[in-house]
């Protein structure tokens, strides 16, 4: 795994790669891990090594999207087409013309769209427990300001005075049940003391601003794709109920739907399983491939 930026003009995005064998001979089929809102790059460790020594032909691209983490974080731009034109650049950048496309939450909205629009680049879609796959009514951005202040996950963009009351409050979060100290390597990540000294998250409040005005009144899937996809369902997650399915399954014409263990972020805590079920979604469509 190796730590990198990458230039796209006035922005600079930080993300980890993973790239072996394949790609020195030209074989690699190509991923792109895309965190969900207010989490990092690191988020996608343990998938990217389980992935990477399973087959040598994968390169492996798991960004820290604008706004987030170690990248860039300008004053606006964080609207639906500027995180699409961001991919467009990623996959100029390593001269892809397919990839495996990895999403999780939030951002697999944005998967979605961009399928939607470039179908010819995408290999397979890979729906982690989205997040409002639908377009989230008008009406909902009068309660966005108690939004910010009630949702778990974005407890850390709060200011705390040391980093001993933030890692307490992020104990308690979902996405660090049991505090392994991976999980504290994605916490102390994602983080830092700002200049006025306080502790918080380097989660952008204008990325957070932008996200919930523009990309969740967007809808996520509104054209019959025909991309092997695999949707996502933890069993403490946030996707139970049928009418919530449903919209995968109209459009996703040639979807699976794969159960597991965990929360949310079943990846961080329950990352064996997921990472195995992972594993054998990539390897079946390879089959598939090998067979015609």
């Amino acid at each position: 795994m190796n730590r990198e930026k990458l230039a796209l003009g006035n922005l600079n995005l930080a993300y980890l790669e993973w790239k072996n064998q394949g790609l020195l001979e030209g074989k690699s089929q190509n991923i792109l891990l895309l965190h969900g809102m207010a989490d990092n790059c690191l988020v996608w460790q343990k998938l990217g090594e389980f992935l990477s020594t399973n087959n040598r032909n994968y390169h492996i691209i798991a960004p820290d999207l604008r706004g987030h983490g170690d990248s860039s974080k300008p004053k606006t731009g964080y609207f639906k087409d500027d995180y699409l034109e961001d991919l467009s650049k990623i996959y100029q950048h390593f001269n892809w013309q397919k990839a495996h496309i990895i999403a999780h939450s939030w951002s697999a909205k944005i998967a979605c769209i961009w399928a939607t629009q470039n179908p010819q680049l995408c290999q397979s879609l890979t729906l982690i427990d989205p997040f409002f796959i639908n377009s989230m009514p008008s009406f909902f951005s009068l309660t966005f300001p108690i939004l910010y202040k009630v949702l778990p996950f974005l407890k850390l963009m709060q200011l705390f005075p040391d980093y001993l009351s933030i890692e307490k409050t992020a104990k308690t979060l979902k996405q660090y049940q049991g505090w392994t100290p991976w999980q504290q390597e994605i916490f102390n990540y994602g983080i830092e003391q700002k200049k006025d000294g306080y502790w918080s998250s380097k989660f952008s409040q204008a990325a957070r601003n932008e996200i919930f005005e523009d990309v969740m009144k967007e809808k996520g899937l509104t054209t019959k794709l025909d991309l092997p996809s695999l949707l996502v369902l933890p069993e403490k997650g946030l996707n139970r109920t049928s009418w919530q399915i449903s919209p995968y399954k109209q459009y996703l014409t040639n979807l699976q739907i794969a159960k597991v263990k965990g929360n949310h972020w079943a990846f961080i805590v329950e990352p064996d399983e997921f990472n195995q079920t992972i594993n054998q979604f990539l390897q079946s469509l390879q089959l598939e491939k090998d067979k015609i």
